[in-house]
């Protein structure tokens, strides 16, 4: 059976509404999304898991751009998120997310997300699998 194609941009990054705005150096990314009020929770802030999605996505794109002219499929093994202040459905969210270390099979990520005011919202840490693709 001949392997699915990869649609770039996948849907969730999409759904997000998220933009790449610097893939310029191997294994870092920087993106934007709206803080959208689709996303908001009973309170009235973005939920969580966008934000998780968010630095989820970026940094998958940063493992990637990381393979430095390998062709990757990147899987995300494991995520820590620490959310530091409350995000308001207004303007966008920046992530700038970085490749730290790895190997041929394995890379280590981390993100940060800031607001418009530049006011750092969440950060992230994820272990990716990286399996070579045809």
């Amino acid at each position: 059976m001949p392997a699915a194609a990869m649609q770039v941009p996948p849907n969730c990054d999409l759904t997000l509404g998220m933009v790449c705005v610097d893939k310029s150096e191997p294994g870092r990314t920087v993106w934007r999304m709206p803080a959208d009020e689709r996303f908001t929770n009973p309170a009235g802030l973005v939920q969580g898991g966008f934000l998780a999605a968010f630095c989820d996505s970026a940094m998958g794109a940063a493992t990637v751009t990381w393979a430095r002219g390998r062709k990757v499929y990147s899987a995300n093994a494991e995520l820590k998120v620490s959310f530091l202040a409350p995000v308001r459905p207004q303007g966008s969210l920046t992530c700038t997310s970085e490749v730290l270390s790895g190997g041929g099979r394995v890379a280590f990520a981390e993100a940060r997300v800031v607001d418009d005011d530049g006011r750092l919202v969440a950060t992230a840490s994820s272990t990716y699998i990286l399996s070579d693709r045809a």
